[in-house]
C-alpha cells in the first residue's frame, strides 16, 4: 500500500467510524452471535497474495462489525463508561502513524515531555495536591498507565519492594525470602478484582476486608485487621482503597485509613478509576478529602475525560521509591542526557519497557473540548442518572439499593434474586439495552450506569421503558402461572374429594 491507497483507505475508514457512531442507536447494543461464528467465516490461513482495502473495509462491515457489542452506544448501561470522542481517536491515529515507542526521552522527546505537561494539567483539573505535579518541587508526579489493573500492580509491586528493604533493615537477622512469606496487603471486599489479581501476580496474599452496611471501608476496620497480622508477625505492606466501588460506586472513606496507614508505615494507593471524574467538580469537592495523605492514586481517563482506552493516570507522592523498585539498566538504553534534568524515564514507572504516544489523544481532547467541556460532560451523566433515579422511585415495584453515585444506580425490582436474575434475563435476551448484576450481603440487584459517547435524555426514557415493560411481562407470566397451579389444585382436590365420597358410599 503506498501513500495514495493509504489516502483513500483513511478516507474511507474515517468516514466508516463516522457512520457507525452517528447511527449507532440502529443496531442492538448486543451482538447476535454464538460463540465461534467468526471462526467459521474466515479463512484458515492468511491470504497469500495482497487484497484490496475496500474487501476489507467490506469485510469489517459484514463480518466484524455482527460480533461487536457497542460500547458506545447509548443503550450500553453496563459496567462503567468506556469513552471515547472524536478528537481521541484522531490523536490515536496521529500516534499510530508516527509509530514511536517512547521508553526514554531520546526516543522522542516530545512523547515524554508532552506526558509530562498532561499530567500537570489533569492533575491541577482534578484539584489534586500540588506535590502530584511534576512541576513541585518535591519528587512526585504523574505517569499514563494502560489501565487501573497496571497502576494498581505498579503501586503493590513498589510497596512491596519498600517494605522488603525496610523491613531487612530493622531485622537483619531475617531473610530476605522469610520477610517477602510474611507480607500481607489489603482492600475492601467491595474492590475491583484487579486488585485481587495484583495481588496473585506480587505473591503476596491482600484480605479482603468487610466493608460497612453502606458500602465502605474504615480506618477502624483496617486498624483492627494490621493489629492481628502483626500480633501474628505479619508485616502489613499496602491498603488499596477505592473511590467509586465496581458494584455501587462507595466511596471509602480515605481520611481514617490514611491516619491508620501514616500511623503503621502502610503505603496507601487509591483506585479512583472512575469516580476520580468527580474531583473536577466543585459539588464534589468531599471526594478530595485526604488525597493530600495518600501514597499514591489512579484515575481512567477512558472513564470520564472521554479519551478512548487505553489510558489511566497514576500519581505519586514519591516516585523514586517506584523507580529504585523498577529501575533496570541496560548499556542500550542509557543516553546523554540521562539525569542532566529533572525530565523522567518513564520506563522505570511502569511494568512493560516500550510506552505508546498515548499523551498525544489525551493533549488533543483536552485542547479541542476544554476543561469546561470536560465537566459539562461529566455533569451530564450525573443528571441524565439523577432522570433514571426519578423513573425507579416512581415506580412502587422497584427499589433502589444503595444512593446513586455520579452516573450509577443501583436498583432492584422488589421482592426475591430471582425476580431480579429473570428480569436481566429478559433484557438481555432482547439485546436492546445492556446492564449487568451485583450482589451485596446475599441480596443481587442491577447496575444502571450512564454510558456511550452521546447519551441523550430520550436515551434514559427508552431504557426505562425497556425495563418497566419487561417487568409487567414477567410479573403478568407469574400471576398466569400461580392461576394455573392454582386450578390444578383446586381441581385436584375436586377430584379427591369425589373419590372420598364414592368408597365412602361404596364400604356402605
Amino acid at each position: 500500500m503506498d501513500a495514495k491507497e493509504f489516502r483513500e483507505f483513511g478516507k474511507a475508514a474515517v468516514d466508516f467510524v463516522a457512520d457507525y457512531l452517528e447511527n449507532i442507536r440502529d443496531d442492538d447494543v448486543l451482538p447476535s452471535v454464538e460463540p465461534g461464528y467468526l471462526l467459521d467465516l474466515l479463512p484458515k490461513e492468511m491470504p497469500e497474495q495482497p487484497e484490496s482495502w475496500k474487501e476489507v473495509l467490506g469485510d469489517i462491515n459484514r463480518v466484524i462489525k455482527p460480533g461487536l457489542t457497542h460500547w458506545q452506544s447509548p443503550n450500553m448501561h453496563a459496567y462503567y463508561p468506556t469513552s471515547t470522542s472524536y478528537p481521541s481517536i484522531v490523536g490515536e491515529m496521529l500516534a499510530s502513524g508516527f509509530g514511536i515507542i517512547g521508553f526514554s526521552w531520546i526516543c522522542s522527546p516530545a512523547c515524554t515531555e508532552l506526558e509530562v505537561v498532561v499530567m500537570d494539567w489533569l492533575a491541577k483539573f482534578l484539584k489534586l495536591p500540588e506535590h502530584f505535579q511534576h512541576a513541585s518541587e518535591g519528587p512526585g508526579g504523574g505517569v499514563i498507565q494502560g489501565s487501573a489493573s497496571e497502576a494498581v500492580l505498579v503501586a503493590v509491586l513498589a510497596a512491596r519492594e519498600q517494605a522488603v528493604v525496610s523491613y531487612k533493615e530493622s531485622h537483619p537477622e531475617l531473610s530476605e525470602s522469610e520477610i517477602r512469606g510474611r507480607l500481607v496487603a489489603y482492600s475492601s471486599d467491595q474492590s475491583n478484582s484487579c486488585i485481587e489479581k495484583a495481588g496473585v501476580l506480587a505473591a503476596m496474599p491482600i484480605r479482603l476486608l468487610a466493608a460497612g452496611e453502606d458500602f465502605v471501608l474504615r480506618g477502624e476496620t483496617l486498624k483492627a485487621a494490621i493489629e492481628e497480622d502483626v500480633a501474628a508477625g505479619r508485616i502489613p505492606v499496602i491498603c488499596i482503597a477505592t473511590l467509586g466501588t465496581t458494584g455501587t460506586c462507595a466511596y471509602d472513606d480515605i481520611e481514617s485509613l490514611s491516619a491508620v496507614c501514616e500511623k503503621h508505615k502502610v503505603w496507601l494507593h487509591v483506585d479512583a478509576a472512575y469516580a476520580g471524574g468527580g474531583f473536577a467538580l466543585e459539588e464534589y469537592s468531599e471526594l478530595r478529602k485526604g488525597l493530600d495523605r495518600v501514597d499514591s492514586l489512579n484515575f481512567n481517563l477512558h472513564k470520564f475525560m472521554l479519551v478512548n482506552f487505553d489510558c489511566s493516570a497514576m500519581w505519586l507522592r514519591d516516585a523514586n521509591k517506584v523507580v529504585d523498585s523498577f529501575n533496570v539498566d541496560r548499556i542500550y538504553l542509557k543516553h546523554k542526557h540521562e539525569g542532566q534534568s529533572q525530565i523522567p524515564d518513564f520506563r522505570h514507572w511502569q511494568i512493560p519497557l516500550g510506552r505508546r504516544f498515548r499523551a498525544l489523544k489525551v493533549w488533543i481532547t483536552f485542547r479541542t473540548l476544554g476543561a469546561e467541556g470536560l465537566r459539562n460532560h461529566v455533569r451530564k451523566h450525573i443528571e441524565l442518572a439523577k432522570q433514571f433515579e426519578d423513573l425507579v422511585v416512581k415506580d412502587s415495584r422497584f427499589e433502589i439499593v444503595a444512593p446513586r453515585a455520579l452516573g450509577l444506580v443501583c436498583f432492584r425490582p422488589k421482592g426475591d434474586n430471582e425476580i431480579t436474575s429473570q428480569l436481566l434475563h429478559r433484557i438481555m435476551e432482547r439485546k436492546k439495552i445492556y446492564m449487568v448484576k451485583a450482589e451485596h450481603a446475599g441480596r443481587q440487584f442491577l447496575r444502571f450506569v450512564v454510558c456511550g459517547m452521546d447519551t441523550k435524555p430520550e436515551d434514559i426514557e427508552f431504557a426505562w421503558a425497556e425495563i418497566e415493560s419487561q417487568l409487567t411481562g414477567l410479573l403478568e407470566e407469574q400471576a398466569l402461572a400461580s392461576r394455573k397451579a392454582g386450578n390444578v389444585a383446586d381441581l385436584t382436590q375436586h377430584f379427591q374429594i369425589h373419590l372420598t365420597t364414592d368408597n365412602v358410599e361404596k364400604s356402605q
